[in-house]
Parts: C-alpha cells; sequence; structure tokens
C-alpha cells in the first residue's frame, strides 16, 4: 500500500478550495492527505457572497461562463442548473431552456439560474450598449458627427498600427483613437490609478482578447442570422447569457468547501500563513497564525499557494547559514521584485433603495414597481464621477433581495488603494458619497430613497501590470525552483484572470502532482495565449 502524499493549501478561494476537490474527489483522500488554510472565516475569496440584512452582495459581479468545458460541467455538478422557471421566470413569463430533471429554484438552495446578461455603459449622461453595438441607441446616443469621428478615426488605425509596448496603443490599434478616449482612456485610469500608456499591454491580452470593432461587427451580423450560435463561436466579452447560483457565486464556494470536508479535507479558517520553511531547495513546512496570535508549524509534501506572490515571497524563509541561529530572508532581488508588485483595491458599497429614476426603455421585461433597467451592471466610464461601475443585484438573481418586487438593491464599486483616503474614510461619509454621486448622475433622487447600505473592504482585488512586473519573469523562475510548489490563481499567479481561469490553474496542477510532472509552464501559461478558452 503507496504511502499518503499530504498537501497543503493556501487560500480557500475558487483557485484553492478548486484544488483540494481536484486531490480528494473520487477516493482521493486514500492517497492525500489534504488541508486547506484560510485566513479569513469566509470561502470564495472576492468571489464570495456578503450577506446584509437580508440581502447579498456579489463582490465584483461574477458571470458563470467558460470557453473550458471542464469548468463549466464542474460547476453544473456542484451546482445542478435549474429545471423549473426561479421567481423572476414565473413573474415575467420569461421562457429558455431548462435542465431536464433538474432542481425547482422556488423550492431548492442549490441551483445554478441562467441568467441574460444585459450590460451598459454610462457616458456623458447618456447610456450605450456595452459592449458597443450596431444599433440605432447606438448612432442616436452618439450622434452623427460623433459618429463619423469614430469611424474615420478607426479606419486610421487599422492604416497605422502603434507598437503594442503599452495598454494605450493596445485599445488605439483595435478601437481606434476616438473611441478609445471616450471609452477607455479614463475609465482605465480611474481602474488602475496610473494611465494606460503606464501599463502593460499584457492586461489587455488577458481581458479584451479578440475583442475589437471587427469582433463588435462579425457579432453584430452573426445575431442577424437565423441559425442560434454555441456560446463558444462568441467572445467571451460579448456573450450574452451565463449562468449564476441562487445565492450569489460565494454559495458554490461554501458548497464546494463543505463537499471537501465531507470527502476527507481538513479545513482550516483564521489560519494566515506567515512562513514557508524549505529544507534541500523543496518547501518543507508552512507555519500559520490564527486569530489570537498563536503560530502552528505543519509539514507536508506539496504545497499549493493562492495567496498574494508579495506575502508568498516575503514569508519564504531560506535556511540558516552554519552558526546562525534564524532563517534568512528570501534573496533580496527577488524580495525587491515581490514587493514593487502593484495591486489595486476597491470599496463596494450596497444601497438599498425604494426605486430607481432609470426607465426600462429597452425590449427586457424586469421586475420592480415601477419595473427597473434590465442592466447587472452598468460601467460609468465618464470620468466626472469616481464611481467605477454599478451593480443591480436584483437582476443577477431575484434571491439576492429581501424584497425584490419593492426595493432595489445595488451596488457601487470604487477603485482605490488600501490605506489611500477614499479607503480610510468612516462608513456614514463613503455612504454620503455614493448617495450624491448617484443623485448627481439622476439615478436616484436623493437620500430621501436609501433604505439601508452597507461598505466592504476588499483588499488586493486586483493584481496590476506595471512598477515591478516587467520582471515577474524572474520570480516565477525563482518560485518554480521550489519543485513542491505550485503558484495558482488570480493573486497567486499576480494575473488578472476570470474565475474560470483561476480553477483551470488549479487543475493543472493537481494535474501536475498527481502525474509527476515537473514542469510548471502549463501551470503558468492558462490565460496567456490569445486563443486559450476564448475563441475555438
Amino acid at each position: 500500500m503507496t504511502e499518503k502524499q499530504s498537501v497543503v493549501i493556501i487560500g480557500g478561494g475558487p483557485a484553492g478550495l478548486t484544488a483540494a476537490w481536484e486531490l480528494i474527489k473520487d477516493g482521493g483522500a486514500e492517497s492525500y492527505d489534504v488541508t486547506v488554510l484560510e485566513e479569513t472565516r469566509e470561502f470564495g475569496g472576492i468571489s464570495r457572497t456578503v450577506r446584509h440584512n437580508g440581502n447579498r452582495m456579489d463582490i465584483g459581479g461574477h458571470r458563470f461562463f467558460s470557453k473550458d468545458e471542464r469548468i463549466m460541467q464542474w460547476w453544473k455538478d456542484t451546482l445542478p442548473l435549474q429545471g423549473a422557471p426561479s421567481y423572476d421566470d414565473r413573474k415575467l413569463g420569461r421562457e429558455h431552456d431548462m435542465e431536464p430533471g433538474g432542481p425547482d429554484p422556488e423550492v431548492e438552495d442549490k441551483v445554478m439560474l441562467k441568467r441574460h446578461r444585459v450590460s451598459r455603459i454610462f457616458w456623458n449622461r447618456r447610456f450605450f450598449d456595452y459592449p458597443i453595438s450596431l444599433s440605432a441607441n447606438t448612432f442616436r446616443a452618439m450622434g452623427f458627427k460623433l459618429t463619423m469621428q469614430a469611424g474615420f478615426s478607426y479606419l486610421a488605425s487599422m492604416v497605422h498600427k502603434l507598437p503594442e509596448d503599452n495598454l494605450e496603443n493596445f485599445y488605439i490599434n483595435r478601437f481606434g483613437r476616438k473611441l478609445y478616449s471616450m471609452f477607455f482612456e479614463g475609465y482605465t485610469e480611474k481602474l488602475w490609478g496610473r494611465h494606460p500608456s503606464q501599463i502593460s499591454a499584457d492586461w489587455g491580452a488577458q481581458r479584451v482578447k479578440g475583442l475589437s470593432i471587427m469582433g463588435v461587427l462579425k457579432n453584430a451580423f452573426a445575431k442577424l442570422s437565423p441559425k442560434k450560435r454555441d456560446n463558444s463561436e462568441v467572445e467571451t466579452s460579448l456573450i450574452e447569457e451565463f449562468w449564476y447560483p441562487k445565492y450569489g457565486p460565494g454559495q458554490l464556494w461554501e458548497t464546494v468547501e463543505e463537499n471537501c470536508a465531507a470527502a476527507g479535507v481538513t479545513v482550516l479558517t483564521d489560519a494566515k500563513v506567515v512562513e514557508l520553511k524549505q529544507v534541500d531547495g523543496a518547501i518543507a513546512a508552512v507555519v500559520y497564525e490564527d486569530s489570537e496570535g498563536n503560530r502552528t508549524e505543519l509539514a507536508a509534501d506539496q504545497f499549493i499557494s493562492s495567496m498574494p506572490v508579495k506575502d508568498l515571497v516575503n514569508a519564504i524563509a531560506a535556511p540558516a547559514a552554519n552558526g546562525e541561529e534564524h532563517a534568512k530572508p528570501a534573496p533580496a532581488d527577488m524580495v525587491e521584485v515581490a514587493n514593487g508588485l502593484p495591486y489595486r483595491d476597491f470599496v463596494t458599497v450596497g444601497l438599498l433603495v425604494k426605486h430607481l429614476r432609470l426607465k426600462n426603455t429597452t425590449d427586457t421585461p424586469t421586475l420592480g414597481n415601477p419595473p427597473i433597467v434590465p442592466d447587472c451592471w452598468i460601467y460609468v466610464q465618464d470620468p466626472g464621477y469616481k464611481l467605477g461601475r454599478l451593480q443591480i443585484f436584483n437582476n443577477w438573481s431575484p434571491y439576492l433581495v429581501a424584497d425584490v418586487d419593492d426595493t432595489v438593491w445595488v451596488g457601487l464599486e470604487y477603485f482605490c488603494e488600501e490605506g489611500d483616503s477614499f479607503w480610510s474614510m468612516s462608513e456614514e461619509d463613503v455612504v454620503k458619497f455614493a448617495v450624491s454621486e448617484l443623485t448627481r448622475m439622476r439615478v436616484i433622487n436623493g437620500p430621501q430613497d436609501v433604505l439601508d447600505s452597507h461598505r466592504e473592504r476588499v483588499k488586493k482585488a486586483y493584481p496590476a501590470y506595471f512598477d515591478t512586473y516587467d520582471r515577474m519573469s524572474e520570480l516565477v523562475e525563482y518560485l518554480d525552483g521550489f519543485g513542491n510548489l505550485y503558484c495558482v490563481g488570480r493573486n497567486g499567479q499576480h494575473r488578472y484572470n476570470n474565475m474560470d481561469h483561476s480553477m483551470a490553474t488549479a487543475i493543472e496542477a493537481v494535474g501536475n502532482i498527481k502525474s509527476g510532472k515537473t514542469s510548471k509552464r502549463n501551470v503558468w501559461s492558462v490565460n496567456t495565449d490569445k486563443s486559450y478558452h476564448e475563441q475555438k
């Protein structure tokens, strides 16, 4: 009988919990002794669901869609697709494909809903489709002169291509300088706190990929065809249907954690990893600290880390030299690169309001009295507002809102940096600021419409692509030198991954552990190739 391998997984977010389940499912407990260390008491990381007075907030908005069929099946196995209409489906007479034998959302909680995506851009007090579409509304909102300027600007960008050595040039090459200045320049600076010319084009290559004016045109004309297209034929940024857990993304990860624990995984919360010890060029143990400051050392054969790369490198201690009592820190040049990796944090403000001033002028019926707009989220590209995105939770799932017929539960996302003036504002002042912006935008009438509020701070939400990011390859080489250490997930790889990409890195890492594969190129290459997941 072979001896079990012990595996320590750092982090209980999508990547960490995916790794745990991949190791333990189908009788894996006979081969692996798995421990998950989660710093907080919640699961899902930034994919968690926040509960407040009977209402639920999705941190950041999470569409469950992937071009990777493994991931789609994984989600479906965890939370089966609805087999009967949801509350809003019934009230609105909405029809879509149901899963034969699937659960009824009105009766069962563990269920995945099918949702229709509507997103728009708010710019100059006008709404544009997101992504920009060939619709009468688009041309009407832009006007003849602006439309002509944008069109000729795009034609110029097709003739004269700029070197894609920064994000600004990346966008101009795909949309033309006029549309870039309208919809990308100010929003990107709002998001990252840096001008696009200072940001690596890698971010665009990962997040935008094949989206361009030509992509929008192809999608628009393809939609005119009577043939129904599979989602695999559509750019991810243009996908119009997605899945969504009844109670938000956190419900899926809470379910995965329950499944892991039932299958034999040891899950420890309030367990912050503060040190990784090494012996003979391999990681030998981690030291974690509980909420009371007590430290515990845990040895293992394999280590999977989704903790921020910056924190990981600072936690790696080199062995003490002869005659020295304490271990040394990681090499100085690696610590320098790690500490220079930037992040953007954000604050999200939940506001429960009586109604919205925005009128539903679309063909999509919605709940509410009066009916609300159908948007899942609204991108605030207008530089006159600090607000980055506005979520309308009623449209993600009616079950996120305690009184979905008579109240609207919205989430306002503000990009900032931990410790800056906005981050440090009191909750009362942040809420006042958020209400004033929504009032100026004419989304609500004023403070008198607000029934409840909640502020949530989110650290290290977005790994950023500037400062020492251009030396990231050095860190990858250093970390891969530890044969039994695998870096996975958004912060674990300092890569702005979607949730499905983070899961894929974990699946690849577990595959390497099971097969004995030594190269980790497959783990790091997820979401780097333009065609990976996004095009088939």
